[in-house]
């Protein structure tokens, strides 16, 4: 079987999710990742990795139906998987379903018009007459609308379920790869310029949701000499990373890595930190990372935001989104007591290995593609 998932944009973060559906995909046959590429290379975490991407530059309106037009060339799969309910990837794919004739799966692991309703009323009607960009308002609502004509849905979170329905695939890990020591704690360490402190570590894509403010302002409250943090996905030369290093003296940053780094990095954090806030763009998300620190085995806080409370549940630290006084209490709760660290850790790795493995996820996901590819249409 020949599999095509659709990626909205390769170039950005969008690739994140896409090539985890491809990695876990990749026992039942040839995977590639198509779509759009607003750079001029595919995501950086993703590009070395063992997924094949085959992309498009992209373009404005009306430019942009040329693309749609290639891109649903090159989709020439069995099956054709689309990564989230945007223009170059569900739009790609309903093409596909329609006129090509081919069975298709739309994944859904964000409420992509929940991205644009943070500015108010205003900004939402400014952005909703933005007609040439193919990413805008418009076009995205459009394909959230039309998540009928796929042959079956897979969500991220339960969110997404109640909205969408379908089956719930969350950001899930290859805990067999994976494992609790498989990094490199001193390399990480030297690259991030820490001697003997203990470790706090965040990392991801920095967004203003993520909570990246509410976490230095915890780490500030603190006052501890002997903890750093550690912000692992920022360029320090960049606007964003001299920004942070003048609010919040002594934090140490490190650009994005590749996916494959994950556990080097993450060894070195004595408590990694998940700081959600709770608004339009996160109520449908989960985050990727919760995942990456249960894997490997490394105590967490994170906020009530989303799914996160179900995931975390008796293996992590919880606080309300927004505040950064809890926060800091949870952060030097876990620092200061290594004995209860060290157990929700391993339950954490525990419910990863249960829940959100590789295994877990394809328990659920490979009889749903036998039945869009083999059966009668799946009616939401």
């Amino acid at each position: 079987m020949k599999i095509s998932v659709l990626c909205f944009d390769l170039s950005d973060n969008a690739a994140g999710r896409a090539d985890l559906l491809a990695r876990l995909l990749a026992p039942l046959g040839e995977v590639e990742v198509i779509g759009p590429r607003s750079g001029p290379t595919p995501w950086m975490p993703v590009a070395e990795g063992p997924v094949r991407y085959s992309g498009v530059p992209e373009r404005r309106m009306p430019g942009f139906l040329m693309t749609m037009a290639e891109l649903s060339r090159r989709a020439d799969g069995d099956l054709v998987y689309a990564s989230k309910t945007r223009l170059g990837s569900a739009g790609v794919g309903y093409l596909k379903r329609v006129l090509g004739r081919r069975p298709l799966l739309l994944d859904i692991d964000d409420w992509e018009v929940g991205f644009y309703l943070r500015s108010g009323a205003a900004g939402t009607l400014g952005r909703a007459l933005n007609l040439g960009n193919p990413k805008g308002l418009p076009w995205t609502w459009l394909a959230g609308r039309l998540t009928g004509l796929a042959n079956g849905i897979t969500v991220a979170s339960r969110f997404l379920q109640q909205r969408f329905g379908g089956t719930l695939v969350p950001h899930v890990r290859d805990t067999d790869a994976w494992k609790p020591g498989s990094g490199s704690p001193v390399e990480a360490r030297r690259r991030l310029g820490i001697a003997d402190e203990r470790v706090v570590m965040f990392l991801g894509t920095p967004r203003g949701y993520k909570g990246l403010d509410d976490l230095g302002a915890a780490m500030a409250g603190l006052g501890r000499k002997d903890v750093r943090l550690a912000v692992v996905g920022t360029l320090p030369e960049s606007v964003l990373g001299r920004d942070l290093a003048r609010r919040f003296p002594g934090i140490c940053l490190a650009p994005p890595i590749a996916f494959e780094e994950i556990p080097t990095f993450l060894s070195a954090a004595d408590v990694v930190v998940v700081p959600q806030r709770d608004t339009p763009d996160t109520r449908g998300q989960v985050p990727a990372k919760l995942f990456d620190a249960m894997a490997l085995g490394r105590p967490i806080v994170s906020t009530r935001v989303s799914m996160i409370p179900e995931i975390l549940e008796g293996c992590g630290l919880l606080v309300e989104a927004g505040a950064v006084s809890a926060l800091g209490a949870a952060i030097a709760r876990l620092l200061d007591d290594p004995g209860e660290a060290a157990a929700l850790a391993r339950r954490a790795r525990e419910r990863c290995v249960e829940r959100y493995s590789f295994s877990a996820a394809r328990r659920d996901l490979f009889p749903l593609i036998e039945q869009v590819t083999t059966g009668p249409r799946v009616r939401r």
